[in-house]
């Protein structure tokens, strides 16, 4: 069999192709090139149920629903439930000694006229007498009454408590469930942030407008720290760790009940504004010098308050430190729903205290403490003490203070 040379032919053939591999590589990298140069194109638009899906997505987390399968915040190892001393209310006429009441007039110069003795209230801070806030509730309108700041003269969506006779106050308004108290002076019916209605997510029967009354009570025994710091009602907070035979002996002197028991009380109107937000009302009354908020301090002992003590039913959970703000204060409405979303974040369950309580007639001077005092005073008294005894102030001194204390009271209510 004889075979034809085509040597020639297949390398003619092979130029060609690897010419032709150039070329195609040559265009094909230039169109890379000019698609890379070219701006890029725009995304492809979601499909519009898509677009639904996304809005319709929650964008927070319930943070409370989370709270039930926790096992940090099981109610049942809550170490203070149950804890509350039980002591009754008592007629004020049948006490053997007068317990000091609360809450009573707390306008500059005022004093009471119950001798308490060399009983003192708790004028540092709570933190250096090793107390903790121990719950947070709040009551409609005021209990205690500051002339000018909150009084008769002040104003609400629902008017105010009136000036007393002396006598029990009226309900806040006609079919009013709940006892109000006095009001303070901001509420403007013309300026939509007193008027404008808010969306509650978790206080009940709150109104934009309103005045309330906030209380912490502290205490040394609670169980301060903890997961259980925080107590409804607040009398487990109060008593957490102290069993009555220790309160019993504690009690023997009152003055140990006053330096381990104590209330912080703010006044507020709620306002429909966001310039009046506060993030944190669970630790205490809120101090800012630069708003005047928590400086002005009217420091007394009384006793716990409520509806269900009055100038004739007197409460014996008495004497107990009272630090009360004499001035009012506006916060706007979500400080208040915060406030009430961090309460349901505690592992007792404090949703009895997220509406506003009752309020407690004002007392009668003669169940409010003589040992008022305020930072002015205080000063005073250190001063008083730190001088030699040749530079005493002079003898009409006293007469002079109780002039003041007598026009606070003719002045303002005769308490």
């Amino acid at each position: 069999m004889s075979g034809k040379d085509n040597t020639g032919t297949l390398k003619s053939a092979v130029g060609v192709l690897g010419l032709s591999t150039v070329a195609l590589l040559a265009s094909t990298i230039g169109l890379a090139v000019k698609e890379n140069n070219a701006a890029p194109a725009a995304p492809a638009a979601p499909a519009a149920d898509t677009m639904s899906a996304v809005a319709a997505a929650p964008s927070t987390t319930d943070f409370v629903a989370l709270k039930e399968n926790s096992i940090f915040l099981d109610y049942r190892d809550n170490v203070c439930a149950g804890a509350q001393l039980a002591v009754a209310n008592k007629l004020c006429a049948d006490l053997e000694v007068p317990t000091p009441q609360a809450g009573g007039n707390v306008t500059k110069g005022y004093v009471g006229d119950l001798d308490v003795g060399s009983l003192k209230p708790h004028t540092d801070t709570y933190f250096q007498g090793d107390m903790c806030p121990v719950n947070v509730h709040w009551h409609l309108g005021t209990e205690h009454y500051s002339y000018g700041q909150y009084d008769e003269n002040g104003n609400g969506p629902h008017g105010t408590a009136e000036r007393p006779e002396w006598a029990n106050r009226d309900l806040a308004a006609v079919g009013e469930k709940v006892r109000g108290g006095f009001h303070c002076h901001h509420y403007d019916e013309k300026d939509e942030k007193f008027t404008e209605p808010y969306d509650w997510k978790y206080c009940t029967n709150m109104e934009v407008g309103e005045t309330y009354e906030v209380h912490w009570p502290h205490s040394s025994v609670g169980d301060c720290g903890t997961v259980n710091q925080y107590q409804t009602p607040f009398y487990d907070g109060v008593f957490c760790n102290l069993s009555m035979e220790q309160f019993a002996a504690i009690a023997v002197d009152a003055q140990n009940i006053a330096s381990n028991v104590g209330v912080h009380g703010q006044v507020f109107t709620v306002v429909n504004d966001e310039q009046y937000f506060y993030p944190d009302m669970m630790r205490g009354m809120i101090i800012d010098k630069q708003r005047n908020m928590g400086t002005d301090i009217h420091y007394y002992t009384g006793s716990t308050t409520g509806t269900s003590r009055s100038n004739e039913m007197c409460s014996q959970y008495a004497p107990i430190t009272w630090q009360v703000d004499r001035q009012c204060h506006m916060i706007s409405a979500s400080s208040f729903d915060k406030l009430c979303h961090d309460m349901l974040l505690q592992r007792d369950d404090m949703k009895d205290d997220l509406y506003p309580h009752g309020s407690r007639e004002l007392v009668m001077d003669s169940l409010v403490a003589n040992n008022a005092a305020d930072a002015e005073s205080l000063a005073a008294a250190a001063a008083a003490a730190a001088a030699p005894a040749a530079e005493a102030a002079p003898e009409e001194a006293p007469a002079t203070e109780v002039v003041a204390a007598e026009v606070a009271r003719n002045g303002n209510l005769r308490a």
